[in-house]
Formats: C-alpha cells, structure tokens, sequence
C-alpha cells in the first residue's frame, strides 16, 4: 500500500565455506529504493522500501541472483512481484442529520409532550451549556409540552429544539429525543396584533377566526414574539377569567411575581365593553363568545405569533 514500509530479507549458502563465496544482486528494483547486501557464505541482502503516491496501482518485478564465486556454476535466481495498492481516500465525518418537525411554510407544527424532566441546552450535545430546565408539569398542574422546531440526528443520540417557556422570551433549546413523546400535529397558528387589537386564527394558511381583543397596558405590555399554546383551562371561580382560558410559554418581563412566574394568558372577560384595547396586565383578553369559539378551533400546540 502506498506509504506503507515494504521489507524484504534475503539469503543465500553454497557449498564449500569458507573457500566459496556468494553474492547477491538484484535487478527491477523500483527508484528509491534501500537495496544492502554483505557477500559471503552465507551471503545476506535486505531491500526498503516506501511505496509513494506515485506507485499507487502499479505491479513491480524484482529479480533476486545469488551467484557463487565457483566458475561455471549458475546463478540462483528468485523473482518477488509487488503490487501497491493505492492510499484509501479517508471517510468523511459523518454529518449529523438534520430534519425539519415545525414549518410556516408548509403550515404544519408539531409538538410533544414532556416525559421525563431535563435540560435544555445551548447546542445538541452533551456537554453544552444548561439553558434551563424542562419540567413535566405547568405552573398550572397540566403535562407540559414543547413546541418542536427541529432535530439533529447524532452518533450518540437524537436532540430536538424546542421552544421554551422561559424569558427572556423567545429562546430556545435543545433536548434528548427521549425526554418528549411522540410527535402531536397541528395546522393551526395564531397571531395577535398589537397594534389593531385583534387575534387572527389559521388553518392550513387560511383565516378561521378573527376576533377584537385587549391586550396588556403599556406599563404592562403584552411581550411580542414567537410562542405557543401550553394548555388548556376551565372552571374559574373568579369571572375576570370568563369560561375557558388558554396558558401560553410567553411570560411578562415586568410581572414575574405573578403566580407560576408571569406566565401570558389567553382568555375571557367578565367585561366585554372594554374590548378591544390596552386594558391589562400583559394577558390577552377576549369576549367570552369569541373565546369559546375560538376553543373548538384552537387545539394546544398551536403557534402564537404576537406582533
């Protein structure tokens, strides 16, 4: 092989020691190449020789003669063919695979349930640094869940971004696949505007729902920025709440004092006829007919938008 030390030893005895003598020559040897020998009974030679890139592929005769030194007395002859075979082109590293789960494009998202807790790190692998850690329950007594964004497949294991409930809000980080269940699909996204006060619903790329809503004061304001649906709640006792509320992964920076952290929710309201408009503490508030329909369109995992 090429670049690999080929070594031959050679001998060779004649009858009549110390009187005869032999020698060895050789004949074919490429260029290069370390060829020794000692004369004498016996007779000794050696050949080195580092095949260079050049050699790669080719066949080389060598003819080895041991000659006596009695007149009339023929040459032994030995014959050695090599062969060389070419360096082997090194093995690319193997890339680790990527793969898409959640696309706007193709207006499909996925997310997972949390299985077991853990931490998110900053890069997918073992020794990155902790982002936070992931929890199997909400603040609100609900299996947590995370909106995943994409995977890396690796040597020593899968790892999925997901999108964290954390602030600053809009990080993200990556997990062991086998921190997560299996993949849930949704089709739909929602986007609130803060500037028309109104929450728009999708469903494969079309509008489903729109709705007026009132959002946080500007003291208190609805944080803006990419997050996703986290649960799903009922059976208030207080009216401010309305019906049905929906948990989200986005939290006030000015509020975290509040109960669970500052999380943003998305609900009813006991007051109708302050909508829309800046009127809370940072959740998004809506009519409690609005926030009833939008709960048979909207399953959790869905993407939040707040602009």
């Amino acid at each position: 092989m090429v670049g690999r030390q080929v070594s031959i030893d050679l001998t060779a005895t004649a009858p009549g020691a110390p009187a005869v003598s032999v020698a060895i020559r050789g004949s074919g040897i490429p260029g290069r190449t370390s060829f020794q020998w000692r004369d004498g009974n016996p007779a000794a030679a050696s050949v080195n020789w580092l095949p260079p890139a050049i050699a790669g592929g080719k066949s080389f005769a060598l003819t080895f003669t041991a000659q006596p030194s009695v007149p009339g007395v023929a040459p032994a002859t030995r014959r050695i063919s090599i062969a060389v075979r070419r360096k082997p082109r090194p093995k690319p590293k193997p890339k680790a695979e990527r793969f898409i789960l959640s696309s706007e494009k193709a207006h499909l998202y996925r997310y997972a349930f949390v299985l077991r807790p853990g931490v998110a790190r900053s890069a997918p692998r073992r020794t990155a640094a902790v982002v936070r850690t992931v929890g199997r329950w909400t603040p609100e007594g609900t299996t947590n869940l995370v909106l995943t964004l994409n995977g890396r497949r690796t040597k020593r294991g899968v790892w999925i971004r997901v999108r964290l409930a954390t602030l600053p809000n809009g990080r993200t980080g990556w997990v062991p696949r086998k921190m997560l269940s299996d993949w849930k699909e949704v089709r739909t996204r929602l986007i609130v505007d803060r500037r028309t006060l109104t929450a728009t619903l999708y469903r494969r790329g079309r509008v489903i729902f729109r709705a007026p809503v009132g959002v946080g004061l500007a003291h208190w304001p609805t944080p803006r920025g990419e997050f996703y649906i986290r649960n799903q709640l009922y059976g208030f006792g207080n009216a401010v709440y309305g019906p049905i509320a929906f948990g989200t992964s986005a939290r006030s920076a000015v509020l975290t004092d509040w109960p669970g952290g500052g999380f943003i929710g998305l609900h009813g309201t006991n007051q109708p006829s302050i909508l829309p408009g800046r009127v809370s503490h940072g959740c998004i508030r809506m009519k409690n007919g609005h926030i009833l329909r939008l709960a048979r369109l909207m399953p959790v995992g869905t993407p939040l938008t707040v602009r």
